[in-house]
Order: structure tokens, then C-alpha cells, then sequence
């Protein structure tokens, strides 16, 4: 019962600390309660199976804060209307499972290794697997432990240097040291020694923090100049609406909004994730004759010196098999196409620029592992967007450059925001400010939009770069590069967000070295297992010698 009631502990404060409901401090010792539990299962307990035990009680920790933390995922419907049990049962349970291996991994090494080798080598697989889930097809990153003070800026400017993958091997450290801190007292009952480990603690807690301080109050960049950028958020119901209504009347109706709310000069118009066509997609080979395109162009042509970006459904066609993307689908004979979710550019007089969204939600978008899974599972993909098929992605980042002022944008859609590494490239390609087009609709009114746009306060703060965010029902914003929201809508309101947008130049850290902690982590953990493989090998020479 001891060990269930930390387990429990540990899930209770994983859950707390998260955003947007949650109070982040809990989290220094989140983990702590958890490796109690492991400890004293494996020294104190009585069980036979005492590596099955810890693994079911870490768990029953991880499916707890998982169901807290993003249960929000019910909120998605099936074409019929009913809510889809499959979109957050299988994120739950394998991302628990996920979580779970990593903390057995440690129990493992821990009990052959020792206590120190194994809380080095819980940092390094940790931080080793929030990386791995930023680049595999199942990729979910939504829990990664740096993300926990998004909404708390002001205490994690130092991201410009280390990123959210640094803020999650400062707690993990802060954790063990807590842990550590506990088991030396438990040990020797020293006051010397819980004073200084104390102390050492509160240090390790409040200097970034401090620092953190003086960095958001001398903030000084200079912009390289500023543009006007009008945010539409045209309301559209993303189950029935979009894919009842007519393409042209979609359009229409955002074209009126941004026409309406046009007050003074308007340097970009930014619309949502997917806001045309509705249903279908537009043909990318015929960019310039699609009639929806060329509507944007004539109203653009009674604003002089606007763009328009904006998130659509496309695809393209191919004709010669030799230069099929692996996505791509036969439709016809000699003739396949391949579906994207994509932004665009729309300049009049210039041929339209896209982009095809390069981070795709598993599941929804693409069939994870196809050639493994779907023999497994049938065809479990969620219809989210009218389309079943994995759509295709660009490679590279692109950023799209304002033919009229300085401005570059990072048309960034919808997930591809809660990757840090990933955003950077858009700045390495000359991105002076970063423009979210999402679709937040699908899940109701719950935390995942609210997260969402959490998450983007920290890929403000480690690119130096602010952020406009147009969303289909809410919430648009407006974010400075110090990871403030200046201005922001209300869920489920059809509605514009006009905002001055500084643009910046500079490259912060973090931009040109990336996830340098987690790849040091990956290197460390390579390092630890080939050390225990030579211990090994020793200790067998030494048996046979003997």
C-alpha cells in the first residue's frame, strides 16, 4: 500500500504542475515520491518480481498524468458524431508505456550499476527519449517535461540559450538531488548535510530563475523594422461546416471578415490552418488558375502592398512513377497524387508560394510505421480533415519573404509548434517572425488549445522572435519575443486580431546549436551502456580466471 500511495503521490503532482490549470513548482519533486517507489521495492520489498512491480506501479503513475494531462483528446469525433475513444485511449496507453520503459530502464541499470551510475543514466535516457519522441513517427511530445512553465516566462528566458529540452534536464536534475537529498538524511541523520544539500537545492531552483529576471528586464534587441499583421479567425465548424458549406462561400465569408476589419494599411493577412477549401483540396499544378486563389489576388489588388498567408488542404499529381513521394497514391492508371497540408503565400502578380506542414500529428495526418502497423490494425486512422491518407511533407523549412517591406515569415502549422529544433530551422532560413496558422477546433472547449498556445509562448522566447497565431475558433494572439501574449481572442468568437509586429534579426543560441543537452545526453547514455557491457565482460573474465 506504501508503494502504491507514492506512486499516486508522483502521478498527483505530475498532473498539478502542467498548463494550463496547473501550478509548474510541483514538478521539482514530481518524481521524487517515483523513485522512492523504486527504492524501496528493490531494497525493502518483499516480492519475487520486484522489476514487474516497479514497472506497473510507474505505470499506473504515467497513465494517471497522461489522462489528466491531455484526456482532452476524447474531444475528438468520429464521422458520425460520436466522440473517438481510439484518439485518446492509444496516445495514453502507449505514451504511458513509453514513459514506463525509460523509468524501468533505470531500475535496471540502478540495481546493477549502483545508485549514482543510475541516476546519471536516468537523466540521459530520459532526455534521450523526449528526444527520440520529438523525430519518430509517433512522435508526442506534448509532455515534455520543459514545456511545464510555458505559461511562465518570465522565468525561463534562458531558453533563448538552452531551449524547453534544457528546462527538462534542469528538473530532472533538481529531482534526483531532492531524491538524493532525502536518502542521505534517511541515511545518517546529518544536520551538516541536509543543510547544504538544501541549500544546494534552492540553488539549483532559483539562480536560472534569477537569471531568467535580469534577462527578461534587460531585453533590448533592436527590430530591423515592423509590419501590420490583420489574424482571422473565421469560426468554422471543423466537423460539419467545412465540409457542408461551399468552397466559395468559405472564402467568401473570410474575405468579407478580413475586408471588414481592414482598418489603415495592412502588411499581412494571416488565415488558419486548412481555412480553404473546405472540402477537397486545390490542385498545386494549377495554382494559378484556381479560381479560390486568384479571389485572394482580386482582393488583394483593392489593398496595395498586402499578402496573404493563409493554411490549405492540397495536393499534387504525377504522372511518371519514378518520381513518386513514398505518400503518394494511384488514383487512375498512370496517374497518382499525393495530399498535403500546406501554407501558402498569395502575392499578386507572383507565382504562389507553399509550403507543406513537415510535422504531421500520428494518426490523423500519417499512418505511423504503415508497412508494420496496419497489417496490426486495419485502418485506424482518424478522420480529422476528410482525408484518410498520410499526406506527404516538405523536407525543408521554408520562409516566405514580403516582396513590399522586411518582413519573412515562418508559416508554421498547427503541431509543428511544439517542436523547438524544428522551429529554429525557419529562422535559420530568415524568418523574422513566426505565424501559427492552427485549427485548435476538434477538441472542443478543453485545455488542448489552451496548451497549445502555451507551448508557442516557448518557441517565442528560444527563437527571439515574436509570434502571430491565427486560429480557426480561438485563441488568436499576439506574442512578443519575451514569450508575452499582448494581445489575444476568445474561443468560438468570429473575430480579427490586428497587431504591430516587430521583426528580428538575430539569432539567439539556441537557434544555431539546437537540443544541444539531449544530444550530450545521447552520447552519455551510449557512454553508460558501454561501460556496463565492459564491466560485464570484466566480471566474466575474472569468474573464468577464478
Amino acid at each position: 500500500m506504501k508503494y502504491v500511495l507514492l506512486t499516486l503521490i508522483s502521478a498527483m503532482l505530475l498532473s498539478i504542475s502542467w498548463p494550463t490549470y496547473g501550478i509548474p513548482f510541483f514538478i521539482f519533486f514530481a518524481l521524487v515520491p517515483l523513485l522512492m517507489m523504486e527504492h524501496g521495492v528493490s531494497k525493502f520489498s518483499g516480492f519475487k518480481r520486484k522489476s514487474w512491480v516497479v514497472f506497473g506501479l510507474s505505470y499506473l503513475c504515467f497513465v494517471i498524468w497522461n489522462i489528466v494531462t491531455t484526456g482532452w483528446l476524447y474531444g475528438s469525433k468520429n464521422p458520425d458524431g460520436s466522440h473517438s475513444l481510439m484518439a485518446v485511449v492509444f496516445p495514453v496507453l502507449v505514451n504511458s508505456f513509453l514513459y514506463s520503459l525509460v523509468f524501468q530502464c533505470y531500475h535496471w541499470y540502478k540495481n546493477a550499476q549502483g545508485t549514482y551510475w543510475g541516476f546519471a543514466f536516468l537523466i540521459a535516457i530520459w532526455m534521450g527519449f523526449e528526444k527520440f519522441h520529438m523525430s519518430w513517427e509517433l512522435t508526442w511530445p506534448w509532455l515534455n517535461l520543459g514545456n511545464v512553465f510555458a505559461d511562465y516566462p518570465k522565468l525561463i528566458q534562458w531558453y533563448d540559450t538552452l531551449g524547453a529540452t534544457g528546462g527538462s534536464f534542469w528538473i530532472l536534475v533538481i529531482n534526483l538531488f531532492i531524491f538524493y537529498t532525502i536518502r542521505t538524511w534517511e541515511a545518517g541523520r546529518k544536520k551538516k548535510d541536509l543543510i547544504r544539500n538544501t541549500s544546494i537545492t534552492a540553488a539549483l531552483i532559483i539562480i536560472p530563475m534569477i537569471i531568467s529576471v535580469i534577462k527578461y528586464s534587460n531585453f533590448n534587441e533592436k527590430p530591423i523594422g515592423q509590419v501590420n499583421v490583420l489574424m482571422l479567425q473565421p469560426d468554422l465548424d471543423p466537423y460539419a461546416e467545412k465540409y457542408s458549406k461551399d468552397s466559395l462561400t468559405i472564402e467568401n465569408d473570410l474575405l468579407n471578415l478580413a475586408e471588414k476589419n481592414s482598418k489603415g494599411k495592412i502588411d499581412y493577412y494571416i488565415a488558419p490552418e486548412t481555412a480553404i477549401p473546405g472540402r477537397g483540396s486545390i490542385s498545386e499544378t494549377a495554382f494559378e488558375k484556381s479560381l479560390l486563389l486568384n479571389n485572394i489576388k482580386g482582393f488583394l489588388s483593392k489593398h496595395p502592398g498586402s499578402v496573404f498567408a493563409t493554411g490549405i488542404s492540397s495536393h499534387h499529381f504525377f504522372l511518371n512513377e519514378k518520381d513518386l513521394p513514398k505518400e503518394a497514391y494511384q488514383i487512375n492508371p498512370g496517374l497518382w497524387v499525393a495530399s498535403y497540408n500546406s501554407a501558402i503565400q498569395v502575392v499578386p502578380n507572383q507565382k504562389v508560394e507553399v509550403y507543406h506542414k513537415g510535422k504531421l500529428v500520428p494518426g490523423v495526418e500519417i499512418f505511423p510505421y504503415m508497412s508494420v502497423l496496419k497489417p496490426l490494425l486495419g485502418d485506424a486512422m482518424l478522420n480529422l480533415g476528410g482525408s484518410v491518407v498520410s499526406l506527404g511533407t516538405d523536407k525543408e523549412r521554408v520562409a516566405f519573404s514580403n516582396p513590399y517591406n522586411k518582413g519573412k515569415i515562418a508559416p508554421i502549422i498547427c503541431y509543428e509548434s511544439i517542436y523547438g529544433e524544428f522551429v529554429t530551422d525557419y529562422v535559420k532560413k530568415g524568418a523574422n517572425f513566426l505565424a501559427i496558422m492552427t485549427n485548435d477546433s476538434w477538441w472542443g472547449v478543453t485545455e488542448g488549445h489552451k496548451q497549445l498556445l502555451s507551448y508557442a509562448k516557448l518557441r517565442a522566447i528560444e527563437t527571439r522572435r515574436e509570434i502571430v497565431r491565427a486560429a480557426n475558433s480561438g485563441i488568436s494572439a499576439h506574442i512578443n519575443a519575451k514569450g508575452e501574449v499582448l494581445e489575444d481572442t476568445f474561443y468560438g468568437d468570429q473575430t480579427t486580431l490586428f497587431a504591430r509586429v516587430n521583426l528580428y534579426d538575430q539569432q539567439t543560441f539556441y537557434t544555431r546549436a539546437g537540443d544541444l543537452l539531449s544530444r550530450f545526453s545521447i552520447f552519455a547514455l551510449g557512454f553508460l551502456l558501454f561501460y556496463f557491457l565492459i564491466k560485464r565482460f570484466q566480471n566474466r573474465l575474472k569468474k573464468n580466471k577464478g
